[in-house]
């Protein structure tokens, strides 16, 4: 596997490197070839042109004007697919490391500078009182204009075998639409393969001070069902004011809530049994397409799964004990049957025939992709489900 993952790398970096170059196709001649979708080619030649695949065969004759590359020995994978990230975005972080109530702290502000002060109502975190005040609701920003080559994380997933990630926008409860794109381009615009592909939706808390609502987790629930009644009262009005203009107030239009009807799917989080449970009804309820994402203790909820439909999005930070932590600080049982359990939920989804990938979620460098993934394999999930669950996206 280690290998494949070079040599996956290695195949990105040359396309990128020889872009500009007079030859438009490039052959990778007698490696062996992970094809996904049928058996294994133990020596193939795979044909390149315009940047894409064009051929794939053990008797494939290569055109004058490629490029070959001797792949004797090396093992060529597709591309792995990275199905949530901010991968593209520079100063995105991965998704807040999430508490047991399922929810994640919502940053400090920045402090202001020294001079000059400004006024009390210019500051960030005024208190909100209400969904009308529509809190941290970043629905309407699309991450196909944020995204750029720039961003210094996309070297190491490249390396790591990743060409291809769904990109999302990381700040607020409703984080924005976000794009599929590809881990190289001249431009960000180059990068973008479709968009938008869903609406990424964290739920955060801030304690219970100034900032106001919403400000606990039935705060951040509640928020998220306001907003989609909203949406549905926001829908009715355009529909009545188009069959019958006159007489009828053009209704105003709403950025956050047009952010939310152009996202087709919802992206939720569910970590723990009571959140999966939770977020199964709630996305229900919605009645919009919905995504899990999390899922690290979902071995005690495979039935429902797969029961639901729902398909899941799994991260790769395996739950472990803090590098950092109190050495005198005991977990419990349960947080101790999670760190041991948690890497054997995608085995247990394969079998059960329930559609899942997998996330970054902040492990950005190749040697702890491979580490995450291997620990999958170990923990009973095939590596042919492995492979083509990489290349799953959402």
């Amino acid at each position: 596997m280690k290998q494949g993952l070079r040599a996956s790398g290695m195949l990105l970096a040359a396309v990128m490197i020889t872009a500009a170059a007079v030859p438009s196709a490039i052959a990778i001649k007698d490696a062996h070839v992970v094809t996904v979708s049928g058996a294994d080619l133990p020596k193939a030649t795979v044909l390149l042109r315009d940047g894409l695949i064009q051929d794939v065969g053990p008797n494939l004759s290569i055109p004058a004007d490629a490029w070959v590359i001797e792949g004797a020995g090396l093992t060529v994978y597709p591309g792995f697919i990275d199905a949530l990230s901010t991968w593209g975005i520079p100063g995105a972080a991965a998704t807040p490391a999430r508490t047991a109530a399922g929810v994640a702290p919502t940053p400090a502000p920045t402090p202001a500078p020294a001079t000059p002060t400004p006024a009390p109502s210019t500051l960030e975190e005024t208190p909100r009182h209400g969904p009308e005040d529509r809190p941290q609701n970043h629905s309407f920003e699309r991450a196909a204009d944020m995204v750029t080559p720039n961003d210094q994380r996309l070297s190491a997933a490249r390396a790591a075998g990743f060409t291809t990630a769904a990109t999302f926008p990381n700040q607020g409860i409703f984080e924005g639409l976000g794009a599929m794109i590809d881990l190289a381009g001249e431009r960000g615009r180059d990068m973008v393969v479709a968009q938008p592909i869903g609406q990424q939706i964290l739920f955060r808390v801030s304690g219970f001070g100034r900032s106001g609502f919403p400000n606990s987790l039935m705060g951040n629930i509640a928020y998220v069902r306001q907003l989609f009644l909203d949406l549905g009262q926001y829908k009715e009005a355009q529909q009545i004011y188009d069959k019958r203009p006159a007489g009828n107030r053009r209704p105003e239009y709403d950025h956050d809530l047009e952010g939310l009807a152009e996202s087709p799917r919802l992206l939720l989080p569910a970590d723990e049994e009571q959140q999966i449970d939770r977020i199964l009804a709630f996305g229900r309820e919605l009645n919009r397409p919905f995504i899990l994402y999390g899922l690290h203790e979902a071995y005690k909820r495979v039935d429902e799964l797969k029961q639901a439909k729902a398909p899941a999005l799994i991260s790769l930070k395996w739950p472990e004990k803090p590098k950092d932590g109190d050495p005198s600080e005991i977990p419990d049982y349960r947080e101790l049957l999670m760190r041991q359990q948690a890497p054997a939920v995608p085995g247990m989804l394969a079998k059960a025939g329930v559609a899942f990938a997998f996330y970054s979620d902040g492990v950005d460098t190749a040697p702890d992709l491979k580490k995450a993934l291997k620990k999958a394999v170990d923990a009973g999930l095939s590596r042919a489900d492995a492979v083509q669950i990489g290349r799953a996206s959402c």
